[in-house]
């Protein structure tokens, strides 16, 4: 008896083969190896749309070699990655070796440990051709737009550029946040900022004008501040107001593909392209003492906050180990997945949480895996301990009819914090520590001063904030984050200055003729209703085909109108 199992990648061989017995042989096919050709179309519009896959021209060497294992083995598993692409990759598979589609001979694998690889040989299924047919969807939709707007910025600007409908609309919100910068008025307004000290301490703590009057002031020059300063000359200080609670903050979730993407931009500052590519070795498998080759996280492209039991018994165990049972929390922590998430997978997290991040690097994993592993890994764990508790104190004072508030927070139980607490875009203002007062004291105003302001534009986006946005409007998936952000970098229409992503002058002329030209297409809310279809085929609800015929028809259309109007004005 003779097993073939065909993965995408050669690194996940020796993982695989350490958990199979000799029977089973395991092959790459290192990625796709029938796609639409390069030099055409490659998609027969008058025949319903029909693609016309080809072997690719540098994978018939694989195919070959795949082919003759194939041959001499009784039974042949398509253990592409669990996802539609891999789906797809599958699919090209069986055709190419003549394997019965309703065969069940589909095997995937969530992560690549014992208990993982198991698990998938022992369910295999047939091939989801309604995932298929979703990644078939994209591919083609997005050849026929690249294919038929790329010659029409050949005409209006110069040949070799390109567009596509997914990079086209992060390149216009991104040109879109520079003409927002370049149009923002920046406004002049002053704030009354104190300090403050009670029952004789020499300490101070800040507090701000809040109100005059009972209404919010709206100081928009240093002459209307001075006017707060000069009615403050003399007057008494009094709190009026002490209220104190205890506040929760709870820990965040485990990473989805988007989130991941977001902290290695801001945390380790990693591009989204060398965060893929540092979770797919994590993924795939690497050398641990005492362990050999080991998937050390499950599989990186996911949408979904789900967490198996297993994982989160090993979890606890490691928390009571480490902290004691204090910070295993009451009930369990459940995330709720978006609306739009596929849920086939878990939320990103480590394979062995009892495998910490000190132990990888004592294995000799490379830096970057080193880092990303331990972000994965602390994120995981913190996200399933206790909530931090903070004891959290507002005051309110008064003095001639001016009130400034003051707050502060002191930690009564840090939880998840002893351990990780997530990274944002801006960290806000430095924590107030308030001294012990009471309602009715009076308190000593050692300084107060008017501060000159101005509202500033929108930030550019970063990588992280790009990402972010593009999930929150629905564009694109947790896969094709990475590769739009890299194709619009390397095209040039847009640079990174510092972190900030701009866009150069090439990048706001395509912008501008696409936008101008085809309002429909290049256009946010389109892209995510393509999006929302995409997930309607992989669910079975929609025909592929059909879907794209309603597309295509009034594209065709438009472009036509716009090539002819081009030709006319030459």
């Amino acid at each position: 008896m003779s097993n073939l199992i065909i993965v995408e990648s050669p690194t996940k061989i020796k993982t695989i083969k350490r958990y199979l017995s000799d029977d089973y042989e395991v092959v790459a096919s290192k990625g796709h190896v029938r796609d639409l050709p390069k030099s055409k179309l490659g998609v027969d519009i008058d025949n319903n749309f029909e693609p016309k896959y080809v072997n690719i021209k540098d994978k018939e060497g694989v195919i070959k070699d795949i082919k003759k294992l194939a041959k001499k083995s009784d039974h042949v598993y398509l253990a592409g990655d669990p996802d539609r692409e891999g789906e797809a990759i599958s699919w090209h598979l069986a055709l190419l070796l003549g394997l019965d589609l309703n065969d069940k001979n589909r095997v995937t694998f969530n992560e690549l440990t014992e208990t993982g690889i198991k698990a998938g040989m022992s369910h295999p299924r047939s091939i989801d051709i309604n995932l298929v047919n979703a990644q078939q969807a994209r591919r083609i939709l997005d050849r026929l737009v690249g294919y038929k707007l790329s010659p029409f910025l050949w005409r209006k600007i110069r040949k070799g550029l390109s567009a596509g409908r997914v990079q086209s609309v992060a390149v216009k919100m991104i040109c879109d946040r520079e003409n927002e910068i370049r149009a923002f008025v920046s406004q002049e307004y002053w704030s009354i900022d104190g300090k403050f000290s009670a029952n004789g301490e020499r300490k101070t703590f800040a507090a701000k004008l809040n109100t005059v009057d009972g209404e919010k002031p709206e100081l928009k020059n240093k002459e209307q501040a001075d006017e707060i300063l000069k009615r403050l000359e003399g007057a008494e200080f009094v709190i009026d107001k002490v209220k104190k609670s205890v506040h929760r903050k709870s820990p965040a979730a485990p990473f989805t593909t988007s989130t991941l993407q977001q902290e290695a931009s801001r945390r380790l500052s990693f591009q989204a392209r060398r965060t893929m590519k540092t979770a797919q070795e994590l993924y795939e498998g690497v050398e641990i003492n005492d362990m050999g080759q080991t998937g050390l996280i499950t599989y990186m492209r996911t949408d979904s906050l789900r967490i198996s039991d297993e994982a989160r018994a090993a979890a606890y165990d490691f928390i009571r180990k480490k902290y004691g049972d204090k910070y295993i929390p009451d009930t369990p922590k459940k995330y709720k997945t978006k609306g739009n998430a596929q849920d086939a997978h878990e939320a990103i997290r480590p394979t062995h949480p009892e495998v910490t991040p000190d132990m990888v690097k004592a294995s000799g994993v490379t830096s970057d895996q080193y880092k990303l592993y331990k972000l994965i890994w602390e994120r995981f764990i913190a996200s399933q301990m206790s909530n931090c508790l903070m004891d959290t104190v507002s005051v309110d004072i008064s003095a001639n009819g001016c009130n400034f508030k003051a707050t502060g927070y002191s930690v009564k139980f840090d939880g998840f914090t002893v351990l990780y607490e997530e990274a944002k875009d801006d960290e806000g203002e430095k924590k107030n520590v308030l001294p012990p007062i009471k309602s009715g004291d009076s308190i000593k105003v050692r300084n107060l001063e008017g501060n000159q302001h101005f509202t500033q534009p929108p930030a550019r986006y970063t990588e992280a904030s790009l990402v972010k946005a593009l999930e929150e409007k629905g564009i694109g998936r947790p896969s094709t984050y990475s590769p739009t952000i890299t194709t619009i970098l390397e095209r040039r229409y847009i640079q990174k200055e510092q972190k900030q992503l701009v866009p150069t002058e090439l990048g706001k002329i395509v912008n501008k003729i696409l936008t101008e030209n085809f309002t429909d297409v290049i256009n946010v809310e389109f892209t995510a209703k393509i999006e929302n279809e995409f997930d309607e085929i992989a669910e079975g609800k929609e025909q592929w085909k059909q879907m794209i015929r309603e597309f295509y028809g009034p594209f065709e259309k438009e472009l036509e109108k716009k090539i002819n109007k081009a030709i006319r004005r030459k």
